[in-house]
């Protein structure tokens, strides 16, 4: 760990105006109460007070972010702070931004012969008995620039597409169908390049939704995954294909299915993973021998040296 006092102050900002508010203020206060007790000068903020102009106010020496969603994890943020020359955890613009549109994320993976489900956008004009013929049943309606699986839907017959789309317009007004992978879901972390061990995570409805993932003690998280050795090697390489596709950087989660074939695909990448009890990241760094105070600063160190810190981050 660096010396507590070459951080500077730190600014741990969390909450927001997303739809992932309250899961984020769960990760924000976690993060906040490590770097206190590591002895760090950090205040917590919330955007939703004051927004930017409240945030400059504190006068950060570097910002650890912890806003999951819009309006944190997209890009925009990000964009501020490189503009003011302040160094932050995670994925720059670029590849914050990416991260967030799950459309663009696959056209990316696809376009390098990464594995990822079929899919396409949806809008008010899409022909849904010619959208199941294509992508086939069942499929997944979930909105783009979402996250926590908030506003979607496994949509298992032609009647229900319709109305899953106008579900996920609610949340976002980019939607779209894929198609849905039935088999074994795992997720895997990468910090610095370092790739942690996978976790396969097993819901009690068999739907790793926003209830099974926050706040139910049911959900099973196997570590170590189950998978093989040479299996366990192959998920990790074509994570880290996947995080440094996006251009990735700092820390990151990426989100996988596993066929009945054996086969692995491509769900998304999360730029900004959740740092609450139930959170992955946490689990797989422990795994390892990385406890929850020591991630935190890891994460807080790939903002260090200051001097290295270029306004034009990838």
């Amino acid at each position: 760990m660096t010396a507590p006092e070459q951080y500077g102050r730190v600014v741990v900002v969390y909450g927001g105006t997303s739809s992932e508010r309250d899961v984020s203020l769960m990760s924000g206060g976690a993060v906040l109460a490590s770097l206190e007790k590591n002895g760090i000068d950090v205040i917590g903020y919330d955007p939703a007070e004051a927004g930017l102009p409240g945030l400059i106010a504190l006068a950060p020496d570097r910002v650890f972010i912890a806003l999951h969603g819009r309006g944190g994890e997209d890009g925009t943020l990000q964009g501020a702070l490189e503009l003011l020359h302040i160094p932050y955890t995670g994925s720059g613009v670029m590849a914050s931004a990416l991260g967030m549109d799950k459309v663009r994320t696959k056209q990316v993976w696809s376009a390098l012969g990464l594995p990822t489900p079929q899919s396409e956008r949806l809008d008010a004009s899409t022909d849904w008995d010619a959208l199941a013929d294509r992508i086939g049943l069942p499929m997944v309606i979930k909105p783009v620039n979402e996250g926590s699986t908030l506003g979607l839907t496994i949509v298992r017959s032609r009647d229900a597409l319709k109305v899953a789309w106008e579900r996920s317009c609610d949340y976002d007004h980019a939607v779209m169908a894929e198609r849905f992978v039935e088999g074994e879901e795992y997720t895997v972390s990468v910090i610095e390049q370092q790739v942690l061990p996978a976790i396969r995570v097993e819901a009690p409805n068999g739907f790793y939704d926003y209830e099974a993932k926050y706040f139910s003690d049911e959900t099973r998280y196997l570590l170590p995954s189950g998978l093989s050795e040479h299996d366990e090697a192959e998920l990790a390489a074509l994570s880290l294909a996947a995080f440094n596709a996006v251009g990735c950087e700092g820390w990151g989660r990426v989100d996988i299915m596993r066929d009945a074939q054996g086969g692995f695909w491509l769900l998304e990448v999360n730029t900004s993973p959740g740092m609450t009890s139930h959170s992955l990241v946490p689990q797989a760094a422990a795994h390892v021998g990385i406890d929850f105070d020591a991630l935190v600063c890891r994460i807080l160190d790939t903002t260090l040296p200051a001097s290295s810190f270029s306004s034009l981050k990838a």
